[in-house]
């Protein structure tokens, strides 16, 4: 068990951790690398989920695109992630949004705290 901890300890990045949770919208920027070229990608929605803690901690973030739903799992401390923008503040009671998957349009939304 001392072993992990340490191993935590020395890996994990001196830049802070985005300040993310649950029921906020984000707007997620991606370093991707095409070819011998690399460009920003944003991706823009609502984290539904944090799971996890420390080095391997992941968050789930949800956007309609077209019409389908697309979720993305990001860790957080993954060199790929450029930025990490909170766009609003939600108001959720819950630690889980995955409700949100079997909603449409204004039902989806989540309330902004004030």
């Amino acid at each position: 068990m001392d072993l992990m901890k340490n191993f935590i300890e020395k890996n994990m990045p001196e830049k802070a951790a985005p300040d993310v949770t649950v029921g906020d919208t984000v707007r997620v920027h991606l370093r991707v690398k095409e070819g011998n070229r690399e460009r920003i990608q944003v991706f823009e929605g609502t984290v539904i989920a944090k799971k996890h803690g420390g080095i391997n901690e992941t968050f789930t973030v949800r956007r309609i695109s077209y019409g389908v739903g697309v979720e993305k799992v990001f860790p957080l401390y993954s060199p790929v992630i450029e930025k990490v923008e909170t766009v609003r503040k939600g108001k959720v009671r819950r630690a889980k949004l995955y409700y949100l998957r079997d909603r449409v349009g204004k039902a989806a939304k989540v309330k902004e705290k004030l």
